[in-house]
């Protein structure tokens, strides 16, 4: 059974509150109070209120469904902050020289899941029999993002001593016939 609670309209902004919800998502929820009630955030105690909330909404949807449920099962299934408005809450502080400098105060929305069924086991899902897909290494992910021209790999350009001109297909070739000649003489030794 799942319970879902949402709080809207909260003061603070909505990257200092996902800093507090990252700590609790996935969480038990025994475990997920104890770190909003010891947390030194200023939106933690907000956000406990909607874990209060969630697990009083997941009580009462078992008692309609005429199903007991343990509120020491559920879990913190899923948990995040979405960005309110700023439209009223724009103030001015005083500058230098006479000016004024405009600040936006923000609201976020904090919306947490509860569920009670067993748990996903992570190790389960790394094992690559599921057909997922494992992430790319960090340094492909980083040539992958840039692309293009970027991404290939160059060609080393280097011009004779002698003067005479070589085109660039001509030296990646002799690049290759060296890198060739170093690999066989380190398989002989």
């Amino acid at each position: 059974m799942e319970a879902t609670a949402s709080a809207r309209y909260l003061r603070g902004s909505a990257q200092k509150a996902r800093l507090v919800v990252d700590m609790i998502r996935g969480k038990d929820v025994n475990q997920a109070l104890a770190i909003l009630q010891y947390s030194k955030k200023r939106a933690a105690s907000l956000i406990a209120k909607c874990m209060r909330s969630a697990i009083a909404n997941a009580n009462e949807a078992a008692e309609k469904a005429n199903v007991s449920i343990d509120p020491d099962d559920l879990w913190v299934r899923t948990a995040f902050v979405d960005r309110g408005p700023t439209k009223n809450r724009r103030r001015v502080r005083p500058a230098p020289q006479g000016r004024a400098y405009r600040e936006q105060r923000h609201f976020c929305h904090v919306t947490i899941l509860l569920s009670n069924d067993a748990k996903p086991d992570p190790k389960a899902s790394q094992g690559g029999k599921t057909g997922e897909v494992k992430p790319a290494k960090l340094a492909e992910s980083k040539s992958r993002k840039r692309g293009g021209a970027a991404a290939a790999p160059r060609a080393k350009r280097t011009t004779p001593k002698s003067g005479v001109k070589v085109s660039a297909t001509e030296t990646s070739e002799k690049a290759a016939a060296k890198k060739a000649s170093k690999k066989k003489l380190s398989e002989e030794e």
